[in-house]
Parts: structure tokens; C-alpha cells; sequence
């Protein structure tokens, strides 16, 4: 096991790359099962101008047994220390994973350790990373170079990106997209937007829109309760103006007004991954290909619904102005959002993978102790886990709904859509049991929308033995 020991603004910062992962102040443990490996790189403020003055974290994410890398989620959380704090877990994210894995893609969550609450370029303050023209965007490519070299994985240097982003993040992805168009599989830019997010000239010029830009399919997502609000108002303005300056140009671009949400992310992710499944699937080059070059968005299987409806049509069939239509790359996508534009979230039907390598181990006057893999449901993730001994009903886990939203999640979702902290890990003590006893376990993933998997292959214990 490394560890590494870094001292930046008098703060101390741990990071283990296996077992427990500590992050400027606080700790997690991974989520077991994961079937992959993190790598870690870290980066030092500058002090030079034009380059970033934010110390900052990159931890990936990369699926087992994965040949050729192609391409990268990015995960970017907003501005702020809880925001920052919070990105440091992105990574671990078991649902995000899920999409990765699908795609033969790693998962990036950076964290920016910002010093303080401020949003402009004071000492310390969030701007001087979520503008990527102050330097963030230099020190995040030569992450990936240097990331994919830990990994084994020189693509990832140049692989394609999906780029997520709340607040901050969406100006970060925002600006990344005009400046990196023919890298950007898609965009989801939730509580931000592009131009006219900023009015601080020359602070923040406004950048060079090209017909590349306008190639990148994006979807622009706010909550409802921001418009008009004293604190996030801004937030509705960029999700707008990104919608109508790029839309009449063509562009591939959506909105999602979230109903029941202000600032916090809500259920965003149940729509935000089938879109980025959608985009992976329409522009990736195919495996093997001898070059990453994106596919252009096939407009064949676009919906179009009105700005602000609840309905969409396949695009031969809309009767509107198709340069105010709100743009949807397929079905499945279009069926969600006409779902979550209605109710903030998006059902499931279909049932989750079910649980594998279930082990009991005997903790001596403890009792028994299961641990388990799992992976999420593609569509809504892991909502809960039951752990069935002798056939019956032993505990569910989780036993609270999180962050507000009418869902359970096992790992806990947070205000900024990543695993609260602590992250749990896949392992239940059984108290009940004792000494002797011999029971047999089983274990049920429950996907977000409460339903059940098939139960794992039970496992047993006998006189301290896992079997």
C-alpha cells in the first residue's frame, strides 16, 4: 500500500490508493466490489499567472479487465468547500460506475480545494478553477496523460469525454466544450450555462462559439424552484441561454427543467445517464477502431418536444419551430424526460443484476459477518440491499430516504449527486447468530425504484469457516 503525504495552505491531505481513502479532513472505504481500481494524482497550486491556483485531485476510476479504454466520464462537482469535499467521492459512485463499465469507460471526479466560499478570482475562490482558461483545463489534461500512465492505460491521455457538471462544474463543462469540441461525447450541464452565466468583463470574456461547439449534444438542466430566486436565479438564466443561443443554430441541444428541485442536483442522474448512454452509443468509434475520432449525432433518431412542454414526438412528426424544439437523441431518452420533466424522476421497471461472491466469515463473539458484490442497475442504480438468512428477511439496507429525494439509495446520494461520506461498504454483522449455528445467506439488490433482483447464491458458515 502507497501513501502519499502532501502539505498545501497548511492543510495536510492523505490519500491511500487501496483500503481507506482519505480526503482533506475525512475519510471513506470504498464500496466493495467494485470491480475496478482507483489512481489518484494530485496537484499543487501555482503561482504563476494564466495557470491554476488551486490545489486540486484527480481520482479515477477504471472497470476491471477493460482492454482499450474509450473514452472518459467526468464527473465535476460545483463551486465551494462542501461542493469540493464532496467531488472527492464522485469516483466511487457505484451507479455512474455501472455506465462506465458499459462503455469501456473510466470515471473522473476531480476536487478543487478551494479555500473558501467565493465564486470570483479572490485568493482561493472557486473561479480560478471553474473558468479552465485560468489554468484547470492545462493541469486536467496532463492528469489524464498522467493517470492513464498509472493505470496502464495510455488512451486515456486522449480518450473521448462525457462531461457532467453542477453549478460551478457546468461552467467548467461549459467552457470545456467550446474549447474542446471534438473530445466532448456529450455534455449535462445542471445549474449553469454558457455566455450569459457571467456578465464580468474582461474577467470573463465571452468565448468563440464555433460550428464544432455546435455539434456537441447537450442537454441543459436546472430546477424549477432556482428561477426568480435571490441565490440561484443565475442558475435558470445559463440553463436558458445556453438552450436558446445554441439551439437555433442547429445545435443538438435540450433543456430538462427539474419540478420539485431549486439548486441540489435531486433525481438528475436517472435522465442524465441515459442520455450519456444514448450519446456513448450514437458517437463512440467502434472497439478496435484505429482512431478516436467522434461519430457525428445521428439526427435520424432525434425527439423534439416544445420549450417547456411535457411531450415529445419522433422528429419527423413535430409540427413546431424546430429552432426552439427541445432536442432529444432517441426514445428511451425522450420517454424519460417526458417522465422527469413531469415529476423530477424517472421509473424502472426492469430488475438489477443480482448480488455475487457472497462470503460469511465467523467474528468471533461478534457473530457473522457477510460481505457481497454488486453492481448497479444501469437505469437507476442500487435503491437498497436485503440480506435473507435461512430464506427470510434478515435486514435492508439502507433503512432512510436520502437528500431529500423520495428515493433510498444505498450509498446515499448528496446535494451535489455523488455517494455521501462515508461511502458504505458491502459487508453486514450479523449479531443474532452465534457461535455454532450454521445459517444460510442470501443477498437482494433493490434498484432505485424498489425492485427486487433475483437473490445471490447463498453462502454459509460452519465453525468459523466461510463457505
Amino acid at each position: 500500500m502507497k501513501m502519499l503525504i502532501m502539505k498545501k495552505f497548511n492543510v495536510v491531505f492523505f490519500y491511500l490508493l487501496a483500503g481507506t481513502v482519505f480526503f482533506s479532513g475525512y475519510s471513506q472505504t470504498p464500496s466493495l466490489g467494485t470491480r475496478g481500481k482507483y489512481y489518484i494524482v494530485d496537484y499543487s497550486p501555482s503561482g504563476q499567472s494564466g495557470e491554476l491556483q488551486i490545489p486540486v485531485t484527480y481520482t479515477l476510476w477504471v472497470p476491471a479487465g477493460v482492454k482499450t479504454i474509450r473514452g472518459v466520464i467526468v464527473h465535476q462537482h460545483g463551486a465551494g468547500t462542501s461542493a469540493s469535499k464532496a467531488g472527492a467521492a464522485a469516483a466511487y459512485d457505484l451507479h455512474w460506475q455501472a455506465l462506465a463499465r458499459k462503455w469501456d469507460c473510466a470515471l473522473l471526479g476531480p476536487s478543487y480545494h478551494v479555500l473558501n466560499e467565493g465564486t470570483e478570482i479572490g485568493p482561493g475562490e472557486a473561479e480560478l478553477w471553474y473558468d479552465p482558461r485560468r489554468g484547470s483545463d492545462k493541469v486536467f489534461c496532463n492528469a489524464l496523460v498522467a493517470l492513464g500512465e498509472k493505470a496502464g492505460h495510455p488512451e486515456i491521455g486522449s480518450a473521448p469525454w462525457c462531461l457532467w457538471g453542477h453549478s460551478g462544474g457546468a461552467q467548467w463543462i461549459s467552457q470545456m466544450t467550446v474549447m474542446h469540441p471534438d473530445r466532448v461525447v456529450g455534455a449535462w450541464i445542471r445549474s449553469g450555462g454558457t455566455t450569459k452565466f457571467h456578465s464580468r468583463h474582461p474577467e470573463w470574456p465571452d468565448p468563440e462559439l464555433t460550428e464544432a461547439v455546435y455539434s456537441v449534444p447537450i442537454i441543459a438542466n436546472a430546477g424549477v424552484r432556482e428561477k426568480g430566486s435571490a441565490q440561484f436565479n443565475g442558475s435558470w438564466i445559463g440553463m436558458m441561454a445556453t438552450f436558446e443561443e445554441y439551439r437555433p443554430h442547429g445545435a443538438p441541444v435540450g433543456m430538462a427543467p427539474d419540478p420539485v428541485t431549486s439548486h441540489n442536483c435531486g433525481d438528475s442522474r436517472y435522465l442524465a445517464i441515459p442520455f450519456f448512454d444514448a450519446c456513448l452509443a450514437m458517437r463512440l468509434p467502434a472497439k478496435g477502431a484505429k482512431t478516436q475520432a467522434l461519430k457525428p449525432v445521428d439526427m435520424s433518431t432525434a425527439w423534439l418536444a416544445d420549450e417547456f412542454g411535457d411531450a415529445a414526438v419522433p422528429a419527423a412528426e413535430y409540427k413546431g419551430d424546430i429552432k426552439k424544439s427541445v432536442w432529444l437523441p432517441n426514445a428511451t431518452v425522450a420517454r424519460a424526460w417526458m417522465e422527469y420533466v413531469k415529476t423530477g424522476t424517472v421509473g424502472d421497471l426492469t430488475p438489477p443484476p443480482a448480488p455475487f461472491d457472497v462470503k460469511v466469515e465467523e467474528i468471533p463473539n461478534k457473530g457473522n459477518e457477510i460481505s457481497w458484490s454488486a453492481d448497479a442497475d444501469l437505469e437507476s442504480g442500487i435503491g437498497g440491499l436485503i440480506i435473507m438468512r435461512d430464506g427470510k428477511d434478515l435486514t435492508r439496507l439502507p433503512t432512510v430516504v436520502q437528500n431529500g429525494s423520495a428515493r433510498q439509495a444505498f450509498q446515499g446520494i448528496s446535494f451535489h449527486d455523488t455517494p455521501e461520506i462515508p461511502v458504505p461498504a458491502m459487508r453486514y454483522l450479523d449479531t443474532s447468530s452465534h457461535a455454532g449455528e450454521k445459517h444460510t445467506y442470501t443477498v437482494v439488490t433493490l434498484n432505485g425504484a424498489e425492485v427486487h433482483s433475483k437473490p445471490s447464491d447463498p453462502a454459509t458458515v460452519q465453525k468459523g469457516h466461510a463457505y
